[in-house]
């Protein structure tokens, strides 16, 4: 069985998220810069096997699409074209930016780690993933 694969994908950073080998914990692994995100998963697809990827999709209140979705999607048919064999999977990721922020307050984590922003996408692909996981099990 291999690893579910979660990404925050923005154009600057991305958060990337990765389960255990028995796909139970969903757990936070790196933020890499947008530019370096396909070789960084092609590198680490070589490393572990990866069993599908998670990809969360922006949506407004409404459903809609936001000005950020046309670039996930774009990231999307890269990462489909690039890794063919594994399969991707999108998910919606409202809110998630502030439920990191929660979490990462009920951890007890300092101030300034909280503001960085390289925590919360990887603690927010994290939250991607976990949905994920507990949506499956439905």
């Amino acid at each position: 069985m291999g690893r579910i694969m979660a990404i925050d994908y923005g154009t600057k950073r991305v958060g990337l998220a990765v389960t255990d080998p028995l796909q139970l914990i969903a757990n936070p692994l790196e933020t890499v810069h947008a530019k370096d995100v396909l070789s960084y998963l092609k590198a680490y697809v070589l490393r572990e096997p990866v069993e599908a990827m998670v990809v969360g999709m922006p949506r407004r209140l409404s459903g809609e699409a936001t000005q950020a979705t046309q670039h996930v999607v774009g990231f999307v048919r890269k990462l489909q074209k690039e890794l063919p064999g594994i399969p991707v999977h999108t998910v919606d990721e409202r809110f998630t930016s502030k439920m990191a922020q929660a979490a990462m307050l009920a951890g007890g984590l300092k101030k300034k780690d909280r503001q960085d922003k390289a925590t919360v996408d990887r603690v927010s692909a994290a939250i991607i993933l976990q949905s994920y996981l507990e949506s499956r099990a439905i």
